[in-house]
């Protein structure tokens, strides 16, 4: 089925027909990675431009690609690229555009990807827009919870941590929200609360939340996911410096719980390490699955499915 969009910029242009054909095109994706990839994409290039840090994205749709026979050209960190000399992302797409057959960029100023997108000549994926939108990290952490629950419809999701500047929990509550019966608990210090345009978004959609304090609240859900305090959004480091510990997640909170965990990574504390041998500690096979998710994405964008 042919996706709704041609370039991929933020989970609200999304529609249920998108996410139902990317996940099982990703579950078939698996199937491609057990064989050790194909040679759909031969002859095509991706263009990846990280002009933020970024490991497991990059790593990720690099690897996709080439699980699929294409190539990888790629500019990491703007003092290396022309947009260090002034130029615009505008002129950066158009060149870049004439040189791949698709393109997907991180940048660290919000709304960048919207206005790459409005001139680029070939697919655009945004890779993460500062505080904005990671529309890819949000298909892949619903692939995972459909993979680690077996349904989507209607869970309890609750997010924890630095849910203000945390565009991996927006992106996601906005995509949740073309699902059924759902109910979200958000959890995270005054400083860092769920933005209004999230929570608006939920009202719209009379999808019922709670905001809390208590990292307790997380617990009796089906998928609690955590995300770190990003030092990188605070123009006042002693204003992250006090936030940053605020909640942590150890195997002992978690004795006898069926919660799902989750968290976009790199994590800072905020999940102690003995958390990781439990059978609900979904993170690792969360950021596994962006390889199929992100192959899907690259074939379904190009047409070659």
């Amino acid at each position: 089925m042919p996706l709704s969009f041609k370039h991929l910029t933020s989970t609200k242009q999304l529609l249920r027909r998108d996410t139902d054909a990317i996940l099982q095109t990703a579950a078939e994706m698996e199937k491609v990675l057990l064989k050790g990839g194909n040679d759909l994409l031969a002859g095509k290039i991706l263009a990846s431009l990280f002009y933020e840090p970024s490991t497991r994205t990059r790593l990720s749709f690099e690897t996709a690609m080439r699980r699929l026979g294409g190539e990888v050209i790629s500019a990491e960190g703007i003092q290396f690229s022309s947009l260090y000399k002034g130029e615009t992302v505008e002129d950066t797409m158009k060149v870049v555009g004439s040189y791949a057959d698709i393109i997907t960029m991180r940048h660290p100023e919000q709304g960048s990807a919207d206005r790459a997108a409005s001139v680029c000549p070939v697919p655009f994926i945004n890779a993460g827009d500062g505080p904005g939108q990671h529309p890819t990290q949000a298909l892949l952490d619903l692939f995972t919870i459909h993979k680690e629950r077996g349904t989507i419809d209607g869970l309890k999701i609750a997010m924890a941590g630095d849910l203000r500047y945390g565009r991996t929990v927006h992106s996601l509550t906005f995509l949740l929200g073309l699902y059924k019966n759902l109910r979200f608990t958000f959890i995270s210090p005054k400083e860092l609360t769920m933005p209004d345009k999230v929570t608006t978004f939920l009202k719209e959609h009379d999808i019922p939340y709670e905001e809390t304090h208590a990292l307790s609240a997380g617990l009796v859900s089906d998928v609690l996911y955590m995300t770190r305090v990003q030092e990188e959004r605070f123009a006042d480091h002693s204003e992250y410096e006090r936030l940053k510990d605020m909640y942590r997640l150890d195997a002992k909170m978690l004795k006898g719980k069926e919660v799902t965990v989750m968290h976009p990574l790199p994590r800072v504390g905020e999940i102690a390490t003995d958390v990781d041998a439990l059978k609900t500690a979904a993170y690792f096979r969360q950021a596994k699955n962006g390889v199929p998710v992100r192959m899907a994405l690259l074939a379904m964008l190009l047409q070659a499915i």
